[in-house]
């Protein structure tokens, strides 16, 4: 079975770059471990646990793929402000969109929401062809093809393989490009709430001495009052608070969030995973480049790991196109240096800050302390500094693709 490219993982970020691939023509195998697609029922009932904060740049890539309405009519929440806090002191920050001149500063969608809009679109492009219950067991290439095995015994051939098969990618072990993981000494508990008072389009998040606390906006069935909780801490900490019970797990969460939103009713199960950061070192060799999760991999504080591997799909798409209108190889190292060169940057630096952030807010000292509470005040008062960091924020960084634009 051959094509111009495979594209291990069929997530998010690996159906995102198949779908721009697929809209130019090219001929795409998506291949995903996962036994079957998305229920085209979801976006009903409670909300599911895992969600993503889909930027604006995220957004308009999603209109451009003709899949932000079927999301939208599926169940998406916008946020138009963001406030972050410290537990241990006075220090405060709000971010509104209206302070940036933009309508929302992006959106809470659940990630299987994202999925079947995606999956729905990928059903409609000719030239793409998903295969489920594909698990890699072999890798084998030169400079002109590659030729994937899979544990089935079944082989797929192409110029280009792109690995987009999660942080512990199998293709990435396969071609023996190194990402070790740094423990953050974290794991992320994750839930469903519904609590007493109205989330008003806010995302919140307070930092408490064990790690970060974020109250994500949700609304069900017009009723503004859901929240997706995602709770960094300590391993110890994360085994006892899934142990709880959803009562039990309640009251902790409307301690830990000072009330802010009043009471807390915990409606999902809480499941605990741990958190580690990794960055590849190298994104590409000879038919073969890493995008998303399998290139790196960060700590969920800020919200941007799956707006990090969207960017990577635009950009590898929209060079993988153009070397293609040119007459190029798909797998040519050097179309696909040029992705590796526009987005290690960018994943680097807010690895870098992602890090910094949760070193800062984990400082027990009093002067960190004191220095942390001091800088959240001041930049709240510094509206043009607020300004340029909501562009940061909702993805206005750098060269965008055309995709995004």
């Amino acid at each position: 079975m051959q094509a111009e490219v495979i594209v291990v993982g069929g997530g998010m970020v690996g159906a995102t770059l198949a779908a721009l691939l697929g809209e130019a023509g090219v001929a795409v195998h998506v291949l995903d471990a996962r036994p079957h697609a998305v229920d085209q029922d979801t976006g009903r009932g409670h909300p599911a646990l895992r969600v993503s904060a889909v930027t604006e740049v995220s957004r308009r890539l999603f209109e451009h793929l003709g899949v932000w309405s079927n999301m939208a009519a599926m169940r998406v929440t916008p946020y138009v402000g963001m406030q972050v806090w410290d537990s241990q002191g006075s220090g405060e920050i709000r971010f509104a969109a209206e302070q940036a001149g933009v309508p929302t500063l992006g959106h809470i969608v659940e990630n299987d929401v994202i999925l079947a809009a995606l999956e729905t679109r990928l059903a409609d492009l000719p030239s793409v062809e998903q295969v489920f219950g594909a698990r890699v067991a072999e890798l084998q290439g030169n400079s002109d093809s590659q030729r994937l095995t899979l544990a089935d015994g079944r082989t797929f051939t192409a110029p280009l393989v792109v690995a987009a098969d999660g942080a512990n990618s199998r293709v990435r072990e396969l071609a023996s490009i190194e990402a070790e993981p740094r423990d953050t000494g974290h794991c992320a508990v994750v839930t469903t709430v519904r609590v007493t008072h109205s989330h008003a389009g806010v995302a919140r998040q307070v930092f408490l001495p064990t790690g970060p606390l974020a109250f994500l906006p949700l609304t069900v069935d017009g009723e503004d009052r859901y929240c997706s909780i995602v709770w960094s801490t300590s391993p110890a900490e994360t085994e006892r608070l899934t142990g709880l019970t959803r009562e039990a797990l309640g009251v902790e969460l409307e301690h830990a969030f000072e009330r802010r939103l009043g009471s807390v009713e915990v409606i999902d199960k809480a499941v605990g995973f741990p958190l580690a950061q990794r960055h590849a070192t190298n994104y590409v060799a000879p038919g073969l480049a890493l995008i998303g999760d399998a290139a790196h991999s960060i700590h969920p504080l800020a919200g941007q790991g799956v707006n990090l591997g969207l960017m990577d799909a635009a950009v590898l798409a929209e060079e993988l196109v153009s070397a293609r209108l040119r007459g190029g190889r798909q797998g040519d190292v050097r179309v696909l240096s040029r992705y590796a060169r526009r987005r290690r940057g960018d994943n680097a630096t807010m690895l870098a800050l992602m890090d910094g952030f949760r070193l800062l807010f984990g400082a027990r000292h009093p002067a960190w302390q004191l220095a942390r509470n001091l800088g959240l005040s001041g930049v709240d008062r510094l509206t043009p500094l607020k300004r340029v960091l909501i562009r940061q924020a909702i993805g206005e960084r750098g060269r965008l693709p055309a995709s995004c634009r």
